[in-house]
């Protein structure tokens, strides 16, 4: 990547003034990844997502790039032991998503989802153990919490049981799309104790007696991420695996208001990538002997396009910033992720309605966004929940029903 290009990420449209967001350290990480991402990634992409397999090929390197917490970045900002800033983190996943939304799902959960189980979830003395190895991926884990009768609903209807039996606990039920754990290490298991009926976190080694996991296949959306059903048998998890600090629903909701925003930032990037893929097409595209970018009706989708994306970008940076003071409202990043979904369900809709007829090919790149948005729209809580928190926070009535 040139000079140029790392001084400046977002050259064509500055969305939302993204550049004076981030510090030259910041932009230097990030521009490393979408050098990455650019030249080793994307030529991938569209094999693989036919095909429905993960580029597991470009694991290794991708977790080389030490985007976690980059010591560049942390230590820039004074101190090495200091947590790189949440702008950065949110750029780094709207980078992944900008250029795949599987690839974002995939390092987020690691990064979002089973990092913030540790962090939330564990002890301090648990943290101090786990959390070094989270951070360089010597301990892979996935967040394991919907189940294959209960999604939205989860809070109340949480199935997966566990019983203490002396020093250990046993474990049964099943969880189902659950991103990334047939290569995990460990799954963050939840699961409703019999004793109190409060919600307990576990660590499930994923090779353990009684685990069975399955692909999910026949997926139109998000093909490349490996999304796995999971039986859980008279599994046994010694009292030191669990997390000590999740014992009740409560504790996991603190989590799912922390990981909100990540996903609205991944819907975010899946716009801008439509958006990119649709500007690209475009320009270079001839109809009636003129590019297709030169006519109004085109034009004006583009603009409505970039107006989507920069909206969901200014509702993502301010819940970062406000995150970053420590502030952290259910209805915040609720309002940020049931928003950002629906502005990348219009963009990519539109994205592929100005790339016509190819909109529908892999080649043009617009067909993946498309299509993977749908998942995006649903996971981490869809539209409706998400507006029910937000209404439940504007008129101080619950409308969710019991």
């Amino acid at each position: 990547m040139g000079a140029e290009t790392t001084e400046r990420l977002y050259s064509v449209c500055d969305y939302y003034d993204a550049e004076a967001l981030l510090t030259d350290a910041e932009r230097r990480v990030l521009g490393r990844l979408r050098t990455f991402l650019d030249e080793q990634a994307r030529p991938l992409l569209a094999d693989y997502w036919e095909r429905g397999d993960f580029p597991d090929q470009l694991t290794g390197p991708l977790i080389d790039l030490d985007l976690m917490e980059p010591a560049e970045v942390t230590a820039a900002q004074g101190s090495g032991h200091t947590p790189a800033r949440g702008i950065y983190h949110g750029f780094r996943i709207f980078e992944l998503a900008r250029t795949d939304a599987s690839l974002a799902t995939f390092y987020t959960a690691q990064a979002g989802l089973f990092r913030t189980a540790i962090t939330v979830g564990a002890s301090p003395e648990q943290r101090a153990e786990w959390l070094p190895r989270v951070l360089d991926f010597s301990l892979k884990g996935v967040f394991s919490l919907t189940e294959p009768e209960h999604g939205s609903d989860i809070a109340g209807g949480l199935a997966t049981s566990a019983r203490r039996d002396g020093g250990s606990w046993i474990l049964n039920g099943a969880k189902r799309w659950i991103g990334g754990a047939l290569t995990a290490d460990v799954l963050a298991v939840f699961a409703r104790d019999e004793a109190d009926g409060q919600v307990k976190g576990f660590l499930v080694d994923r090779q353990a007696e009684g685990v069975t996991l399955e692909k999910i296949h026949g997926k139109a959306s998000l093909r490349m991420m490996q999304n796995a059903h999971i039986t859980l048998a008279d599994v046994r998890v010694p009292e030191a695996m669990r997390l000590h600090n999740v014992n009740s629903f409560r504790d996991v909701a603190a989590m799912l208001r922390m990981m909100r925003s990540d996903v609205a930032w991944i819907a975010t990037g899946t716009a801008a990538g439509a958006f990119e893929a649709a500007l690209r097409y475009v320009t270079e595209r001839q109809q009636f002997g003129r590019p297709l970018g030169s006519f109004q009706l085109v034009q004006e989708k583009l603009a409505r396009m970039l107006g989507n994306v920069t909206s969901a970008l200014s509702l993502v940076v301010r819940l970062t910033e406000q995150q970053d003071r420590g502030v952290y409202r259910d209805q915040d990043s609720a309002l940020a992720k049931m928003q950002t979904s629906l502005l990348m369900r219009e963009t990519v809709a539109l994205a592929r309605e100005v790339v016509g007829g190819n909109g529908i090919t892999l080649a043009a790149d617009v067909a993946r966004f498309h299509a993977d948005a749908e998942a995006i729209y649903s996971y981490e809580g869809t539209h409706d929940i998400n507006a029910l928190i937000i209404g439940r926070a504007l008129t101080g009535h619950s409308a969710f029903t019991h």
